[in-house]
């Protein structure tokens, strides 16, 4: 059920986000892309991602047009890996909460069955996609390690729908970010293009789902899901942007893995396309009352390079 909250005004916030919620569930309905149907087609370039568009943009590095060619290729599966798997998170979410429901008729519910039928059309694409870029570097997150982490991190997320909702927010704005610089760029490879096209559109109703059940979840949350939310996931957002494109792939093309991608992750230009993404679910987040201007959290500050009242640093960009 939503939660209610009538301000001095006489606005119910409950009422309001479900109205909300119902257009976006029209909007779903009315939108259905069968991506097997609608976009269709294959990798044509050798080279799928334009030069500034490479990770190591930035570090003066001489590559052959092989390496680029290989680079691209290997740095765009490792993005499409991680979204895939993302979005298995993210729908075993929905499935988690969606079980736990006392009201399936909120339009909450009807939503979140909208959002796992559009992800699960997502990933069969980026699988389509994955098969086609055939990358060759061996994946970390692939270990048993991983897996064991990961299995031990997923309940401690599903159970805690603020934070859940949080890092749906950071999911998917570092993937919208990379797919409006693919889609736009007249280099990148005609097939690429479409799919970030196509993701984007979709992606935008499920931002605008998460920015209006977070406020709702934050409100309602228990301390440990507040404590998340403030102190876990502005490090989880560095994690995750920097480990979107895996050390390994580096070395596909003769250069040092994890020395590489040091110096890839502190670079100006990808301390601004991180800083970038922070700052727009910072702005999700204050605008749904689960941080306030003025009581910002330090990791929150440090991430997004705000101060304590969310206004934007302009001196020099700093290494989280």
């Amino acid at each position: 059920m939503a939660l209610t909250q009538t301000t001095s005004d006489g606005i119910d916030h409950g009422a309001r986000a479900d109205l909300k919620i119902e257009r976006l569930n029209s909007a779903s309905l009315k939108r259905v892309v069968e991506p097997d149907e609608d976009v269709p087609g294959q990798i044509t370039l050798e080279q799928v991602l334009p030069d500034d568009l490479l990770s190591v943009v930035g570090l003066g590095l001489d590559l052959t047009p092989e390496q680029k060619q290989i680079l691209a290729r290997e740095e765009l599966a490792s993005v499409v890996r991680f979204g895939i798997l993302f979005e298995a998170v993210l729908m075993a979410g929905f499935s988690y909460h969606l079980a736990l429901s006392r009201d399936v008729t909120d339009p909450r519910f009807t939503y979140a069955l909208h959002e796992i039928g559009e992800e699960t059309r997502h990933s069969r694409l980026f699988v389509r996609l994955f098969s086609q870029l055939a990358p060759t570097a061996k994946n970390p997150f692939e270990s048993r390690l991983s897996i064991a982490v990961r299995s031990r991190m997923l309940p401690f997320l599903l159970r805690r729908p603020a934070t859940l909702d949080a890092f749906v927010l950071v999911g998917e704005e570092i993937p919208d970010l990379f797919q409006k610089l693919a889609s736009e760029h007249p280099d990148t490879d005609p097939f690429v293009r479409d799919v970030s096209r196509y993701h984007r559109m979709e992606e935008a109703r499920h931002l605008a789902f998460a920015r209006t059940t977070v406020g709702e979840n934050y409100r309602r949350a228990t301390w440990s899901d507040r404590f998340a939310v403030r102190w876990i996931v502005p490090v989880g957002i560095v994690g995750m942007f920097d480990m979107m494109i895996q050390p390994l792939v580096y070395k596909t093309i003769g250069l040092p893995a994890l020395a590489t991608w040091r110096k890839v992750r502190r670079s100006p230009e990808r301390i601004e396309l991180r800083v970038q993404c922070a700052r727009a679910v910072l702005k999700a987040l204050l605008e749904a009352g689960a941080l306030r201007p003025g009581r910002i959290p330090l990791p929150w500050r440090k991430v997004a390079q705000v101060d304590r009242r969310g206004v934007a640093l302009v001196s020099h960009l700093i290494v989280p």
